[in-house]
């Protein structure tokens, strides 16, 4: 790895396309080309994929949350009629290694456990059998002999471990994978030299993404050529997916992996390796095509995909002026009884740590420890939500302790539009913003002072009404390095995240793009069917859009990160711009005009300034595909009409080997301003929600519908994670809310009845059209915001939030306990 100085300049701007043009397709409301099938009952998912001679797999799974497994009997069940194998992690681990890690060093994980289970849910035993329902009925016949352990969940506790206590022995004799502190600027100085210092400890809860289809995967071997298919419902499979064939034990080579519609992901679908490898690894035993599809109770107790939970002791310094100068965390982060990602949630964190403040200097100290629990995994925010609510909930215990106005302690603390690019203390870049602008539409959108005068009369009345504001940050686009960086050895220091795509026009003009990543929910066939028109400048009916497997795929990061949209866009605006260069060089033969004399209008190639003088894309594809005599010999004008072009990230640096500068990593910068207006029901907790505004900047709007889709739905989950949900484990290590009775999520009736969203455009100077990533701001707005609202409404009684959910048990306890304390 090369080293940077600390500081090192910013790279030049490789945008083409520039923001601020007349554009036809691009900023307006569209409606989703996907939909139609989808909601038709079209889409081909992961269920759908049937196969000849197929066979069904069902997993046995823990019931203890930390015990040596002494003996596995599967005599009864595969005696049972119709199975055709029951095989242990002993049985697999003969032809199938550990599972892919991006940790270093890595925590060895399986896809069945040997010898030992960590969390319940884990998998001990599996059948493979002719139906689901016999593969199901065969596991109640397994019998499974345990050593029970000491059980590790509360972090707290799991730290201080050691004996049997400890999950991974062959690690160390700790359960703390990784311990590091992270300083960026003068932090010492600006806290000896504060004025005030805020400390507050906040508590920040496990919950999940409930997608409404679980994981599954369809593998099939063909034992002649030794390759594996797999039908799989997760991302990344173009750009990661090769690990999983050092899992199979094969070459890269040897593995096809085929994309099907995911149906719902939020995140949790960013690299399902485990159920891929089980699947591929049991059809190569068997001889035979296997299904598994994960139930819900596996998805919730074993999807390796729980969101962040964390304990925070923090503190924030400011200055005479009340100006904020420097932020200390500390944080213990349980991450369950795995270690997949490291600790790139916290990567995610450090990009927008400073929330969209200037704030100098950052203390970051991170405790990362295994318990007895599902793993941590992607979901929505990966946890630079977290990151948002500590900030904003610090401005808000600042603006509760001066006695200040909470809009206007934020106005004064912003990052100004002049100040962009903007790097923040821990060396990421803000690319561009306008935060007083986005404020200042919240405000208007809400009617803020109108808001503050009905707040007077209901208290009047009696009634508990809030109103809340948090202006937080949302990264997108992020570059590799984030995978490695806080690690204390770098590993595999990789540097790309790229995105690719094919484009071909037919014979008749209609144009089918490829791409390289999967569809799961993210508009992908709406983005690139509108950017192509646009930049081909055709009709989008005449686009289709297809998904590439392992076998034919460039390279594809997929989605995740917020990333989707800027770079495929990177990729088309590429792409396309070969496409056109053949295009007039064709058309330039047929028309006997010179190519720079060339443009493209309307679905046709014409002289510029002469009307009428020009040919279709149909004539002109037909022509190249079919007529290569007529054209000059020239060895580098083909037949056909394709294109390839594979996109680097617009903008990344490397960090320095000190640390102290992490380099340009996740610099495309959003933000968004959300405003709850609440009111808290004191006799039973219950929290309603009276007006909501959302007001997002992700730049140059491709489509605000399907930007405010994203922004209400991501706040829904937003309002989960604040008010109700929650991953509980009791001391056993049982999670109580393995079920959808347990595990609460809102409804619509628990939901505002409208999220009003508005828009801000902000170009970003660095990407094809100043696009901007949007997909994950709904949930890293909401819960502070919402906190924000809660307290405002239970002032008079002077309750203070510092753990989620506040759900109406919670809030109930907090509210008798302000009324004890004044009785």
């Amino acid at each position: 790895m090369s080293t940077i100085v600390k500081s090192a300049p910013i790279p030049p701007s490789r945008q083409r396309e520039k923001p601020g043009q007349q554009l036809k397709w691009i900023g307006k409301n569209i409606k989703r080309v996907e939909d139609p099938r989808l909601l038709t009952g079209q889409g081909r998912y992961i269920d759908d994929i049937d196969l000849p001679n197929m066979l069904h797999a069902a997993v046995l799974r823990s019931t203890r949350a930390h015990a040596r497994i002494k003996s596995i009997n599967v005599t009864a069940a595969a005696a049972l009629p119709g199975v055709v194998k029951v095989l242990t992690g002993a049985d697999i681990a003969r032809t199938t290694g550990p599972l892919p890690c991006f940790s270093n060093p890595p925590v060895e994980q399986r896809c069945v456990a040997v010898g030992r289970v960590r969390h319940v849910g884990e998998a001990v035993a599996v059948v493979v059998a002719e139906s689901r329902y016999i593969a199901e009925d065969a596991l109640d016949l397994i019998a499974v002999e345990y050593e029970d352990l000491p059980v590790m969940v509360d972090p707290e506790e799991a730290v201080k471990a050691t004996g049997d206590g400890v999950l991974h022995p062959e690690r160390g004799p700790t359960n703390i994978a990784i311990q590091r502190r992270f300083t960026f600027g003068p932090v010492d100085a600006d806290f000896a030299a504060a004025a005030r210092i805020v400390r507050r400890k906040l508590r920040w809860p496990r919950s999940g993404a409930q997608p409404l289809e679980t994981v599954g995967a369809v593998a099939e071997y063909e034992s002649g050529a030794g390759k594996f298919t797999i039908h799989m419902n997760s991302s990344m499979y173009n750009y990661v997916g090769w690990t999983m064939a050092l899992s199979l034990g094969v070459p890269a080579h040897k593995i096809n992996l085929v994309p099907v519609i995911a149906g719902g992901s939020f995140g949790s679908k960013l690299f399902t390796h485990k159920v891929c490898v089980l699947a591929a690894s049991l059809a190569r035993i068997c001889g035979r095509p296997v299904k598994y599809i994960e139930d819900r109770i596996d998805n919730l107790t074993a999807c390796d995909n729980h969101g962040s939970d964390r304990i925070y002791d923090a503190e924030l310094a400011l200055d005479a002026n009340n100006r904020m100068i420097g932020l200390r965390c500390k944080v213990l982060d349980d991450y369950g009884a795995y270690f997949q990602y490291g600790v790139g949630h916290h990567g995610n964190a450090l990009s927008q740590i400073v929330g969209p403040y200037r704030i100098r200097s950052v203390d970051l100290q991170v405790t990362a420890v295994l318990t007895n629990k599902c793993q941590q995994g992607a979901y929505r925010g990966f946890g630079s939500e977290v990151a948002n609510f500590v900030i904003e909930w610090m401005v808000d215990a600042a603006v509760d302790e001066l006695g200040l106005d909470s809009v206007e302690f934020r106005r004064m603390n912003f990052i100004r539009p002049e100040d962009f690019p903007y790097k923040i203390p821990t060396g990421n870049l803000y690319d561009s913003g306008n935060y007083a602008a986005v404020l200042d539409e919240a405000l208007r959108l809400l009617d803020y002072e109108g808001w503050r005068k009905k707040q007077a009369e209901y208290r009047k009345q009696g009634r508990y009404v809030g109103i809340g504001i948090a202006s937080c940050q949302e990264r997108s686009v992020f570059s590799a390095t984030e995978f490695w960086m806080l690690n204390e050895e770098a590993g595999f220091a990789l540097t790309s995240s790229p995105e690719g795509v094919s484009i071909k026009i037919d014979p008749l003009g209609k144009i089918v793009v490829s791409l390289n990543a999967p569809f799961w929910g993210n508009s992908p066939e709406t983005m690139a069917t509108m950017i192509l028109a646009e930049q081909l400048k055709v009709d989008p009916v005449d686009i289709s859009v297809a998904y590439s497997d392992t076998d034919h795929g460039l390279a594809g990061t997929g989605p995740g990160g917020s990333r989707y949209t800027v770079m495929v866009a990177g990729a088309l605006v590429g792409a396309a711009g070969i496409l056109r260069e053949k295009l007039f060089r064709v058309a330039g033969h047929m028309l006997e005009a010179s190519p720079g004399d060339l443009e493209l209008r309307d679905g046709k190639v014409g002289v510029k300034g002469a009307p009428g003088l020009e040919k279709t894309i149909a004539e002109i594809a037909m022509h190249a595909h079919f007529f290569r005599l007529s054209m000059p010999d020239d060895p580098t004008l083909t037949s056909g009409m394709d294109a390839a072009y594979t996109y680097d990230h617009p903008l990344t640096t490397l960090p320095s080997d000190d640390r102290s500068d992490l380099g340009i990593f996740y610099p495309i910068m959003g933000h968004m301003c959300h405003m709850p207006v609440v009111e808290v029901d004191v006799g039973t907790g219950k929290v309603s929600f009276l007006d909501y505004v959302a007001v997002h900047d992700c730049g140059t709007l491709v489509n605000p519908m399907t930007l405010a889709g994203h922004v209400r739905g991501g706040t829904a989950q937003g309002i989960g994670t604040a008010l109700y949900e929650q991953y509980y484990y009791d001391a056993d290590g049982q999670l109580l809310t393995a079920n959808y009775a347990d595990y609460l999520m809102p409804t619509l009736h628990e939901l505002p009845e409208n999220v009003r969203v508005g828009h801000v455009e902000t170009p970003s100077p660095y990407t094809e059209y100043g696009i901007k990533g949007g997909g994950e701001g709904g949930r890293m707005g909401a819960p502070p915001a919402i906190c924000s609202a809660i307290e405002d409404a239970l002032r008079p009684l002077g309750i203070k939030v510092d753990a989620l959910p506040i759900t109406p048990r919670r809030l109930r306890t907090l509210i008798r306990e302000a009324h004890a304390a004044v009785a």
